[in-house]
């Protein structure tokens, strides 16, 4: 079998927060398993990517997420080049489209609204019943602790929604606050890799101020394989192989999605998951899947 020649885009760094170690880790782990595979693999950073001429590469995976770049990569995928995760999964996974597509596709997930953020009517607080609201910025991920921020009441929720639109956010999202278990989940579809944990009794989380909000964890029973199935259901709603997320656990076992991103960091399990996302990347480069 002939060698394999595929390229990688590096996240940059400013998409990483507090997760630039991770990130690289796990992205430097599964090259070097695609390697043990035998593909011979030339990694590049987004900025290196950007200000090639012509890619000369008909395989990529990648964790890329600057707009300019996932473009261009769509671009490819447009004209017959295979990209893991696809450009256009990493693109619904973009707040906004993510809260589309996860009503869309009937998820269980938190109440949540989108608004433009010159919102200043009431309409979407009176239907949100919870104690409080998360607002999020709806045009991209989370690239500062800002940009998901919890409001206590409907006047600093309109405040935080200002803030946005001073920084040129056009939209967010708001929803509802809800109460439970915080659960972190890493999978790849297409493989039974499926890992979950509490991140609070791990320090594994982006932002201190969440656990405060949140509360510790009080392990309330739930069925993880029907987790694994409705986070696996998710990830093929927006159009993504490799895939992490966050849910709420109610005191009844009952469980939403409240989060989903396109390739995380797998810190906690990376050792593990590294083969399993060569293998699901191998897979889809070579048809097998």
């Amino acid at each position: 079998m002939n060698e394999i020649e595929i390229l990688g885009v590096h996240r940059n760094k400013k998409y990483s927060p507090n997760h630039i170690g991770n990130d690289d880790a796990i992205f430097s782990l599964t090259a070097k398993a695609l390697e043990t595979m035998g593909c011979k693999v030339t990694i590049c950073c987004e900025d290196e990517f950007l200000a090639m001429n012509k890619v000369p590469h008909s395989r990529i995976f990648t964790m890329a997420r600057q707009k300019q770049v996932v473009a261009r990569l769509q671009e490819l995928e447009n004209s017959g080049v295979k990209v893991v995760n696809s450009a256009f999964g990493i693109e619904n996974c973009f707040r906004t489209n993510l809260t589309r597509a996860l009503n869309e596709h009937h998820i269980p997930v938190a109440d949540s609204y989108i608004v433009p953020t010159s919102y200043d009517q009431e309409t979407v607080f009176d239907d949100i019943k919870s104690k409080g609201y998360w607002i999020k910025r709806g045009d991209f991920h989370a690239i500062h602790k800002e940009d998901v921020s919890f409001a206590a009441s409907r006047a600093e929720a309109k405040e935080i929604l200002r803030e946005y639109a001073l920084r040129d956010i056009p939209d967010a999202v708001i929803s509802e606050n809800l109460v439970g278990d915080l659960v972190k989940f890493y999978g790849v579809r297409g493989t039974d890799f499926f890992f979950w944990f509490y991140p609070y009794d791990n320090n594994h989380h982006k932002y201190a101020q969440y656990q405060q909000i949140n509360g510790n964890s009080t392990y309330y029973a739930f069925d993880a394989a029907h987790l694994q199935k409705v986070a696996t259901e998710a990830s093929e709603a927006v159009g993504i192989s490799i895939y992490g997320g966050d849910a709420i656990v109610g005191q009844d076992g009952q469980f939403r999605i409240i989060d989903l991103n396109d390739w995380p960091s797998f810190a906690p399990c990376r050792d593990q998951a590294a083969g399993h996302i060569a293998g699901r990347i191998f897979q889809e480069f070579t048809n097998d899947n």
